[in-house]
């Protein structure tokens, strides 16, 4: 006999990458920053009173709330914090998309939309990305909700800043969900600059990429204050404490250290056009990407993916439509690139 909701019965869940057990693997399908977080980080670690992990944390998270507001250059009620941008986003489909009809995403993008989906009773009209796997502003508009990465995910190419205006423009009455998960690694702006302009734009960020910190599972979102009274009363209906105390110092910390940030993420942009150019004289061009990864064309891609599996190489393959000639590859170190390229060589 199943105990199941029915709800749970019929969910398909999101499937994460592999997490390799025991030493000596490249670890290339998760989109992890491949270098540690700021030295700041470990300074606040270090002079923290690990007294105080007998009280709850503060649930505004208003340290870090003040961080992001400076840094971003907004009001701080116009942020939110969340356990990893997941959380936040999971928040946002059901405070602004529950049990609604029609909302539109891109048909190849982040593999959790779906699952929100469902589990929001939300129903989702999947936009068929174009030839060249860009995102069409035109197919989005005069919807109840739109739901975007940018850049997109798994293909990482990005919308420009006038294009996410054109879709805010097209939908005046339907939240705008704008997901930055990579935006840090691109050319493009983020939308954050569009906030004041329109209130019904949601950008939702983490700190699990371009911080280095996937493992304290801190995300937000920036917007009106009436989208984040959604995102609290959603969040109060869950988990009041949702960001514990070491993680809010913690990213208080990396959020305020931009020199360091910025040094790690354009170091990871260099090894990313490296990649691409290596790989493309080999036959293997990627798509265009302005993110931590790269989305490369394999003739075959599963041979190449078993192949670097038996050498203890870790990267993403999906037996879905129009990407089973696809690989995706999380730009890592030097050294891990290196090893890539050589095994991809090999093979």
């Amino acid at each position: 006999m199943s105990y199941l909701s029915k709800t749970a019965a019929d969910i398909v869940p999101y499937v994460p990458g592999i997490q390799p057990q025991g030493p000596g693997w490249v670890k290339l399908n998760t989109n992890e920053n491949p270098y540690p977080p700021s030295p700041k980080v470990a300074e606040v670690l270090e002079s923290s009173d690990l007294t105080a992990l007998r009280l709850y944390p503060d649930s505004d998270s208003k340290m870090l709330m003040d961080t992001l507001a400076k840094q971003l250059g907004v009001p701080a009620e116009n942020t939110f914090v969340g356990n990893g941008s997941d959380e936040v986003l999971a928040l946002a489909f059901g405070a602004f998309f529950g049990g609604k009809q029609g909302v539109r995403i891109p048909d190849i993008s982040y593999g959790f939309y779906p699952v929100w989906a469902q589990l929001f009773d939300v129903g989702v009209e999947k936009q068929p990305l174009g030839e060249d796997f860009t995102i069409n502003p035109a197919a989005y508009q005069d919807a109840p909700g739109v739901v975007i990465a940018n850049p997109n995910a798994p293909t990482g190419i990005a919308l420009t800043l006038g294009e996410i205006e054109q879709i805010l423009r097209q939908n005046p009455k339907g939240v705008v969900l704008v997901d930055e998960a990579y935006i840090d690694f691109s050319a493009e702006e983020s939308a954050i600059s569009l906030v004041p302009k329109y209130d019904n734009l949601l950008v939702v960020r983490t700190f699990s990429k371009s911080h280095s910190l996937a493992g304290l599972r801190v995300g937000y979102a920036v917007g009106h204050v009436d989208l984040i009274d959604g995102l609290q009363r959603m969040k109060h209906s869950f988990n009041s404490y949702p960001l514990d105390t070491l993680a809010q110092v913690c990213a208080s910390a990396s959020m305020a250290d931009t020199a360091y940030w910025d040094d790690t993420r354009q170091r990871i942009i260099q090894t990313r056009e490296r990649t691409a150019a290596a790989l493309q004289e080999m036959g293997y061009p990627s798509l265009p990407s302005q993110t931590n990864f790269l989305l490369v064309r394999v003739p075959e891609a599963i041979k190449l993916y078993e192949y670097l599996l038996s050498h203890k190489i870790l990267v993403r393959y999906w037996n879905k439509p129009r990407l089973t000639d696809f690989l995706r590859v999380t730009i890592g170190t030097e050294e891990e690139m290196e090893a890539f390229l050589q095994c991809v060589k090999q093979y």
